[in-house]
C-alpha cells in the first residue's frame, strides 16, 4: 500500500463515517499521511481526527476511535493505534507496502512524476547575464538551481519554458566594444571597461573573424567589435551552459524586446489598467498601490525609456505568450526587485499566483583552506567553467542544489570532490553504483528476479524501512515543485542511500556458495531494482548522473 493508497483509504473511511452520521461534518477532500519521526510509532501517522474534532463538536480521541475502528478493517492495514490527544499511528500488514517495488519497476523513469501541475504553463527565467564576459560563480548557482526547479516542476506535470534574458542593450555594450577595440590595438583598457585575459583573447577572435576590422573608421570599428564580441561571448556562454547540463528553450534579447514593439504593447497594457500617470513631464507607474516603496518612472521627461520599462514590458510579453506563472531567479543584490516585480504584475491586472521572485544568495569556494577569488581568464572573479574544472559537473550541481537557494554558501572543493561517504554526492551515487554492480552480479550468477514476486517475503525491519523510504519519493517531488525547493530531493536521496546501505549490511540479496537462488533472493532483487530506479530518477531531477560503476 502506497502513501497515496493509504490516504485514499483514510478518505473513504472518513466519508463512510460521515455518511453513517457518526461524524456531523463534511468529509475532507483529502486526508494526508506522513512518516512518524520514531519508528515504533508505526509506518504512517495522520492528524485527521484532530482536524475534524472541533467542527464536529467531539473530543479528538472520540473521533480517532471512530476512524480507527473502520480503518482496522481495511485490507493491508495491520494495526491502528491512538496516541496523545488523537493522532492515529498506522502499521501496515507485512508485505502490504512491499508490493510498491513492482509498481516502481513497472513505472521506471515515470515513478515520482505527478499531475498536480498539469495544464500549468511556467516561464522560468534565470541567469540573465550580460553578454560581456564569462559566467561567474553566482551564475553557476542560478544555472544549477534554476534548472533543477524547472525539472521538478516538469515532474509535477507543468509545462516549463527555460528562458535566458540577454542584457544586450545599454552603455555596458559600448564599454564592452571599446574594451575589445583597445585590446586589439594594444592600448590600455578604459577605466570603466572590462578587464581580464578573456578580453584580449576575445579581441583576437574578433580580428580573426573580421580581418579588416582594424582598418575601419573608429565609429564603425567600435560597433563591429561590439557586435562580433557579443556574438562570440554569447556563444561561449551557451557552450559552457551546455557542458553544465543547463539548456534554455528561449534566448530572449532585450534589444528584440524593443525592436518587436513589445515595449509599446507593454505600456499600452499598463495604461489600460489605469496605473500610469504623468508628473513633472515624466510617465510613472503607480507601483506603491501594490507594495513597492516608491512609484517607478517609465518614460523620463526627455522621452527616454528607463530600464524598468523593459522589465515591465518583458513581464507583460511573457504573459501574452501564454504563461500562467512567471518565475524569476535573481541574484543577492536584487532584493529590491521582489516587491517591484510583484507590483508590475499587479499593475498588469495579475495576482501573486502569476509571479514568483526567488533571491539566490552568494557562494564562496575554498580550496586548501583558502578562499578562491581569482579566475584563470576573468582575473577578478571565479567563473562557472573554473568551478567545474575544479570539482566536476556532478559535484557542483549536486552541492549547489543541496541547500535552500536563499542560504549563503561556502563550499570546500576538497570536501565535495572526496571519494568517501562524507561527501553527499559520492554517497548517493555510490549507492546507485553499488546496486548496479549487484544486479550485474545477479545476471552473471544466473539469478533472474522473474516476472513477479511475493511481497509478503519482504518483512524484515530493514526491508520495510527501505520500501517506506521509496514510497516517499512522489511526495518529496510534489513538495519540491510546490515550494520551488529542489534541495528537498537531494536531502531525500541521502536518506534513501543511508536506508539502502543499512539494508545491504543486514540482508543478503544473492545466494552464497552452493546455495540455490530462492524466492527471497528474487524478491530482494525486485526491491534492489526499485531502489536503483528511484535513486536514478532523483539524481536526474538535479541534473546529476547516476553512474553504474565507481
Amino acid at each position: 500500500m502506497t502513501p497515496a493508497e493509504l490516504s485514499a483509504a483514510l478518505g473513504a473511511v472518513v466519508s463512510a463515517a460521515v455518511d453513517a452520521g457518526e461524524l456531523p461534518v463534511p468529509a475532507p477532500a483529502t486526508v494526508s499521511v506522513e512518516r512518524p519521526k520514531q519508528r515504533e510509532h508505526g509506518d504512517y501517522a495522520t492528524n485527521v481526527a484532530l482536524q475534524l474534532a472541533k467542527p464536529a463538536g467531539m473530543p479528538p480521541r472520540a473521533v480517532a476511535e471512530l476512524i480507527a475502528a473502520r480503518l482496522r478493517e481495511v485490507e493491508g492495514v495491520d494495526r491502528v493505534d491512538i496516541a496523545g490527544p488523537g493522532f492515529l499511528n498506522i502499521t501496515l500488514a507485512q508485505g502490504s507496502a512491499a508490493g510498491l517495488a513492482a509498481v516502481i519497476v513497472a513505472a521506471g523513469a515515470a515513478y515520482g512524476r505527478g499531475t498536480g501541475l498539469t495544464g500549468t504553463a511556467v516561464n522560468m527565467e534565470f541567469i540573465s547575464a550580460n553578454p560581456t564576459g564569462p559566467l561567474h560563480l553566482g551564475h553557476t548557482r542560478w544555472a544549477a538551481v534554476g534548472d533543477a526547479i524547472a525539472r521538478v516542476l516538469e515532474a509535477a506535470g507543468a509545462k516549463v519554458t527555460r528562458e535566458f534574458y540577454i542584457n544586450d542593450r545599454g552603455v555596458q555594450m559600448d564599454r564592452f566594444g571599446a574594451s575589445l577595440m583597445a585590446a586589439a590595438h594594444g592600448r590600455p583598457i578604459p577605466a570603466d571597461g572590462y578587464h581580464g585575459d578573456y578580453i584580449a583573447d576575445l579581441a583576437k577572435e574578433v580580428v580573426a573573424t573580421v580581418p579588416h576590422i582594424l582598418e575601419l573608421p573608429e565609429p564603425e570599428q567600435l560597433a563591429e567589435f561590439r557586435e562580433q564580441g557579443y556574438a562570440l561571448q554569447l556563444a561561449d556562454q551557451q557552450r559552457v551552459l551546455d557542458g553544465f547540463r543547463t539548456h534554455f528553450d528561449v534566448w530572449s534579447s532585450e534589444r528584440a524586446l524593443y525592436d518587436s514593439g513589445a515595449v509599446e504593447r507593454g505600456l499600452a497594457r499598463l495604461r489600460e489598467q489605469g496605473h500610469m500617470y504623468e508628473q513633472d513631464g515624466a510617465v510613472w507607474l503607480r507601483t506603491t498601490d501594490f507594495g513597492d516603496d516608491k512609484d517607478r518612472v517609465l518614460v523620463k521627461a526627455d522621452g527616454e525609456l528607463t530600464y524598468f520599462t523593459a522589465d515591465t514590458a518583458y513581464y507583460v510579453d511573457k504573459r501574452a505568450r501564454g504563461f500562467d506563472v512567471c518565475i524569476y531567479l535573481l541574484g543577492a543584490d536584487h532584493h529590491g526587485y521582489v516587491n517591484r516585480l510583484r507590483a508590475v504584475a499587479a499593475c498588469a491586472g495579475d495576482s501573486d499566483a502569476n509571479i514568483s521572485v526567488l533571491i539566490g544568495q552568494l557562494v564562496k569556494i575554498v580550496k586548501g583552506g583558502e578562499e578562491v577569488r581569482l579566475s584563470k581568464r576573468a582575473g577578478t572573479i571565479v567563473t562557472l567553467e573554473d568551478f567545474v574544472d575544479m570539482a566536476g559537473v556532478d559535484a557542483v550541481r549536486y552541492t549547489l542544489n543541496r541547500y535552500p537557494v536563499d542560504s549563503p554558501l561556502t563550499l570546500d572543493i576538497d570536501v565535495i570532490t572526496r571519494q568517501t561517504s562524507e561527501n553527499p554526492v559520492f554517497y548517493v551515487q555510490y549507492a546507485h553504483a553499488r546496486i548496479s554492480s549487484l544486479l550485474r552480479n545477479a545476471v552473471e550468477m544466473g539469478v533472474d528476479r522473474g516476472e513477479s514476486f511475493d511481497p509478503a517475503l519482504l518483512g524484515t525491519e530493514q526491508e520495510n524501512n527501505l520500501v517506506l523510504a521509496l514510497a516517499q519519493f512522489p511526495g518529496v517531488v510534489a513538495t519540491a515543485a510546490e515550494l520551488y525547493e529542489p534541495h528537498r530531493v537531494a536531502r531525500y536521496l541521502e536518506e534513501l542511500a543511508g536506508t539502502y546501505h543499512r539494508f545491504y549490511d543486514a540482508c543478503r540479496v544473492l545466494p552464497m556458495g552452493d546455495e540455490e537462488p530462492g524466492d527471497l533472493h528474487r524478491a530482494r532483487l525486485w526491491l534492489m531494482e526499485a531502489t536503483r530506479i528511484v535513486l536514478s530518477n532523483g539524481l536526474d531531477l538535479l541534473g546529476v548522473s547516476a553512474p553504474d560503476r565507481m
